[in-house]
This record gives structure tokens, sequence and C-alpha cells, in this order.
């Protein structure tokens, strides 16, 4: 039976399924450090069942989350607790997307990519002026 070492020195077992939120996205690997994490979840970031909540809220399987992620709302459910930040085939296995929200990212990138041949481009690297008329051109259009 895998165990999980607490602060304090006592051992708790498998069968402890919760662990704090901010801690959880960090370990799943959906925030490369945990300050991220708690700040997404401090900003709004970050709902539990619809609700917004706070870092240290203690996130159990079968909860609801959804996630703002760079403009894309992701909508995950909890399947599992991890032991530790592993590989992300074992971060992976412990949360699904839905399928709603896996089609709105296809058109979220889709978009994104449609955005970015849209933006003005130099051909090579723009010297001082050229650089300023690309962010000049780029503010008129609502880029920046």
């Amino acid at each position: 039976m895998a165990t999980r070492r607490v602060s304090d020195g006592a051992e708790l077992g498998h069968a402890e399924k919760a662990l704090r939120l901010d801690r959880w996205l960090w370990m799943v690997r959906l925030y490369k450090t945990r300050a991220l994490a708690a700040a997404a979840v401090e900003a709004g970031k970050v709902q539990v069942g619809g609700l917004r909540v706070r870092a240290a809220r203690s996130v159990g399987i079968g909860d609801a989350l959804i996630l703002d992620m760079a403009g894309r709302k992701v909508e995950l459910e909890v399947l599992d607790i991890p032991l530790r930040r592993g590989p992300a085939p074992e971060a992976r296995a412990c949360y699904v997307e839905s399928v709603a929200s896996i089609a709105n990212g296809v058109r979220w990138r889709e978009s994104q990519q449609l955005a970015a041949l849209a933006r003005p481009r130099s051909v090579g690297r723009p010297d001082k002026k050229s650089r300023r008329e690309l962010i000049r051109l780029a503010r008129q259009q609502g880029a920046s």
C-alpha cells in the first residue's frame, strides 16, 4: 500500500483522498509551480463545482474543476489524488477532461492560429522603426 508522509511524521494511507487545490493542480502538472497554481486560484481562474474557492480548499475524487487557462475554459473531473509530482502520464491519469471541453479546446486552438496568421510580420528581424510600426498596427487592430 502506498503511503504519504505528513510533516509531523505520521503516515497516511492511500485511503486519504483529499489534497489542497493548489497542490493538486501543481502535482498533476497543470501549473509549473505551486505558487503559480495558488495565484491562479486566488485570481478566480479556478472553480470547484462552479464556485470560486481558495487555494487551501481540499479537492477530492469526483470534484468538477473549471480552469481558465490563457482564455480557454478547461473542464476537468478529479479521478485520483497523486502521491507525488511524477511523470506526465502518471499526472494525466489523475483527471479527465470533458468531451465538450476538448471540442472547445480544438476550436480555441484554431482561432489562435487564424489570429496569428492575421498579425502583421516582417520578413526578417525588424529594425527600430519597423518594430514601432508593427506595434502601432497591432494596437489599432486590438491585438495588444
